[in-house]
C-alpha cells in the first residue's frame, strides 16, 4: 500500500458535490492528470471520491477497517490503472464498479458480523427530546433493516436512493443487466418494508 495514499481529508474538501456536466469534465481531466503520474491530481480525485465511496462501503460492509481498506484499495487501483478507463461510462461508474468488486471480495473472505449497533451520533440543538429520540430510533431501525438486506441488494438501495443513480448506471457498477437491477430494488424494497414493521413492532412490545 502507497503510504500516501491516506490523502489528508479536510472538513471543506468532504461535501459530496453535485454530479453536473462540470464536474464530470473536472474528473476526467483528474484522471488525465493521474494518467501522467500527477500526484496532486490524484489527491484531489482522491478528496472528490472518498466521502461517497466511504457512505457506499460502510452500508455494504459496516467494519471501519476493512471499509478503509477497500476504499483505499479501489483507489489505488485508479492511480495504477487509469489508463484501463475507457470512457465509455461515466468515470463515477468505474470507480463505484471498483469498488463493489473489492467489497464484494472482501466479504467472500471474512465471516463479517451484522453490526446493528454504531456510535451515537452527534445530536442537534433544533429537535426536542422526543423528536430527536424518533429519529434516533427510526436511524437505527434502518441500519438494521439494512444490515439484513444482502450485499447485492444493499448496493442497489445505496446507489439508486443515495447516490442518485439510474438503474441503467447501476447496472453498469455491480455488472448485471437493468432488469436484473429492477427485480433486486424490487425485492429489496418489499424486504425493507417488511423487516422495518417487524422491527416497528418489536420496539413497540419493549417500550
Amino acid at each position: 500500500m502507497l503510504k500516501w495514499l491516506n490523502v489528508r481529508k479536510k472538513r471543506e474538501d468532504a461535501p459530496d458535490q453535485g454530479r453536473g456536466p462540470a464536474a464530470e469534465r473536472l474528473e476526467l481531466a483528474l484522471l488525465e492528470g493521474v494518467r501522467q503520474g500527477r500526484r496532486s491530481d490524484f489527491d484531489a480525485l482522491y478528496r472528490l471520491y472518498h466521502p461517497r465511496l466511504s457512505r457506499f462501503l460502510t452500508h455494504m460492509l459496516r467494519q471501519a477497517d476493512v471499509l478503509e481498506e477497500v476504499l483505499n484499495d479501489t483507489l489505488l487501483v485508479v492511480w495504477q490503472r487509469a489508463d484501463s478507463f475507457d470512457g465509455r461510462s461515466k468515470l463515477s461508474t468505474w470507480i463505484f464498479g471498483i469498488a463493489y468488486r473489492k467489497a464484494l471480495k472482501a466479504l467472500s473472505r471474512q465471516d463479517l458480523p451484522v453490526d446493528a449497533e454504531e456510535a451515537d451520533e452527534p445530536v442537534d440543538d433544533g429537535p426536542g427530546p422526543e423528536q430527536e429520540l424518533g429519529l434516533v430510533q427510526l436511524r437505527g431501525r434502518l441500519r438494521e433493516a439494512m444490515a439484513e438486506l444482502s450485499p447485492e441488494h444493499r448496493a442497489v438501495v445505496e446507489l439508486c436512493y443515495f447516490h442518485d443513480m439510474a438503474y441503467g448506471e447501476i447496472a453498469e457498477v455491480v455488472g448485471c443487466p437493468a432488469e436484473t437491477v429492477k427485480t433486486r430494488m424490487f425485492y429489496a424494497r418489499r424486504r425493507l418494508r417488511q423487516l422495518l414493521d417487524d422491527l416497528a413492532g418489536h420496539h413497540g412490545e419493549l417500550s
